[in-house]
């Protein structure tokens, strides 16, 4: 005979135990962290993510500037344009003319497809070395989501772990109330004497 009851841990009755209230207790405070907690940590995570990350990308910004440059070295045979999502460069020699009018050559990093005599943005930080581009907005968005998603996975695993300890404690002393009441009331159900 079943009741289709879930809540039997919430009202009193003579088999429920102390180990099952803190159990339901524990179950409730493990779905509410879950449902918000969690969620809210992502998001504080992120948006920390994000305003790291777009504070170090405007530094960049500001410390460097692009020079149109000519390729003068030619590239090696030919590679995809893009590969794992990124597109692929080449370092080969390039001339620019700087800011103030010197030229310049030297070994840059510059798109795969490029040839001899093509023109390339070129990045320079603010002591004239060829450097990479600072990251966009996109990358700033990607950097912001991925660590979202991990301390929303990172605090829900915290969560759980918590959880599995608390049911694990609540389960030993559970046997152990069982254990107990079960020495009071054998002898009286066996006739043996304790």
């Amino acid at each position: 005979m079943r009741s289709g009851r879930c809540d039997w841990r919430w009202r009193p009755n003579e088999l429920r135990r102390r180990s099952d209230v803190v159990e339901a207790w524990t179950v409730l405070a493990v779905a509410v962290l879950l449902l918000i907690g969690s969620p809210l940590v992502g998001f504080a995570a992120g948006w920390w993510a994000y305003s790291d990350a777009s504070a170090h990308a405007d530094a960049l910004r500001a410390d460097r500037h692009t020079v149109r440059a000519e390729v003068l070295g030619e590239a090696r045979a030919a590679v995809p344009s893009v590969q794992g999502g990124r597109p692929v460069t080449q370092r080969v020699m390039v001339r620019w003319t700087d800011e103030d009018g010197s030229a310049h050559t030297g070994r840059a990093a510059i798109p795969a497809e490029a040839r001899r005599g093509d023109v390339v943005d070129l990045w320079l930080d603010s002591r004239g070395r060829a450097v990479p581009p600072p990251p966009d907005d996109s990358v700033v968005w990607q950097h912001s989501l991925a660590l979202g998603i991990c301390g929303t996975a990172g605090a829900a695993s915290v969560v759980l772990l918590g959880h599995s300890v608390v049911r694990r404690s609540a389960e030993r002393h559970r046997l152990a109330e069982w254990e107990r009441d079960w020495a009071r009331t054998e002898p009286q159900w066996t006739r043996r004497r304790a």
